[in-house]
């Protein structure tokens, strides 16, 4: 491992860390909440992608340098894309499902394209490229999901306790709001540490050669 890479692994993950935040905190909000209604939803969301997007925007740039510079425009531009997104949610968080639905599967397919494309294009050169085509492609599928959802979805159901209820578009897509947040918040917490624990393999490998190139030389 370069010296350069080394660098940069110290650098970006807690960028990593920091971005899975907001997801687990999106995630664990809606679990817990009762209310899965779209003004809910586009609140939650619109909270999330701020934050993700300042996270990303300005702390992702600044540490994509080096080896990994080819990665830093995305970066920005998904970032940017990502703040707009949480911003036009708060605005219309009065809209309605049908607003819940176009902004959250417009943002997921723009910004998971960025970063899929991106990864695709640096594997095997940039470190954390396989992440970002994980992660790019987990936002996809959020996207195919939000776009499969029938806006006047109503679902008629009896639990086991024959007590009846309706699943509708609101709760499902919130639902899958949920879990998309929950996966991704785990999966960059797992990056992060991974590329952390990374940065001490060279160390410790060439402190292990030290002493045995000390006695070859003797």
């Amino acid at each position: 491992m370069s010296e350069d890479e080394l660098t940069f692994r110290a650098a970006y993950w807690p960028v990593l860390l920091l971005r899975a935040l907001p997801a687990l905190a999106l995630g664990a909000f809606i679990t817990f909440s009762s209310d899965h209604s779209p003004a809910l939803g586009l609140v939650a969301f619109g909270v999330f992608a701020i934050l993700s997007g300042l996270i990303t925007t300005v702390l992702g740039a600044r540490a994509l340098r080096g080896p990994a510079a080819r990665l830093r425009m995305s970066a920005v531009a998904q970032g940017a894309i990502t703040v707009v997104a949480g911003v036009a949610a708060l605005l219309a968080r009065g809209g309605g499902v049908l607003v819940l639905l176009y902004v959250v599967s417009i943002w997921a397919v723009v910004t998971g394209f960025l970063e899929l494309v991106a990864g695709l294009r640096s594997r095997g050169r940039v470190p954390g490229a396989t992440d970002a085509i994980t992660a790019g492609a987990l936002t996809v599928v959020l996207a195919v999901a939000f776009l499969l959802v029938p806006p006047d979805l109503v679902v008629q159901y009896g639990g086991v306790e024959q007590r009846e209820g309706q699943l509708t578009a609101p709760v499902v897509a919130v639902g899958l709001l949920g879990a998309y947040a929950a996966i991704v918040g785990v999966f960059l917490v797992i990056a992060a540490l991974s590329m952390k624990w990374g940065t001490s393999t060279p160390t410790a490998t060439s402190a292990a050669a030290a002493p045995t190139t000390t006695e070859s030389a003797s």
